[in-house]
């Protein structure tokens, strides 16, 4: 994590925008600190960081968590067979695939 002091910052923001997609960059102001900048060096990051921030989301998390504390959770090995029987149900054989290929 690097700090900077605001002044620094305003004169070089382009150059910390590009060093924030590597580490934090805390703005200090009289030599406090007066904020972070993060940089987003892909899309997803940028998703990720709207993702782990909105309180929507958050809540629903929080509420997920309390479901399996109190019980109601649903184990991993029937969400996996689940899931393994829908992408059966969905999946088209291979001479299926072939034959629709060729025009057939």
């Amino acid at each position: 994590m690097k700090q900077i002091a605001l002044a620094e910052f305003r004169d070089h923001l382009s150059k910390y925008l590009l060093e924030a997609e590597k580490e934090l960059i805390v703005v200090t102001k009289h030599g406090r600190p007066a904020g972070v900048l993060t940089g987003f060096a892909t899309e997803d990051d940028w998703f990720d960081f709207q993702l782990e921030n909105d309180p929507r989301f958050l809540k629903k998390i929080e509420e997920s968590r309390a479901s399996v504390r109190a019980g109601r959770g649903v184990p991993w090995e029937q969400v996996k067979k689940e899931d393994d029987e829908r992408t059966k149900a969905f999946s088209v054989p291979r001479k299926a695939r072939r034959r629709a290929s060729r025009g057939r």
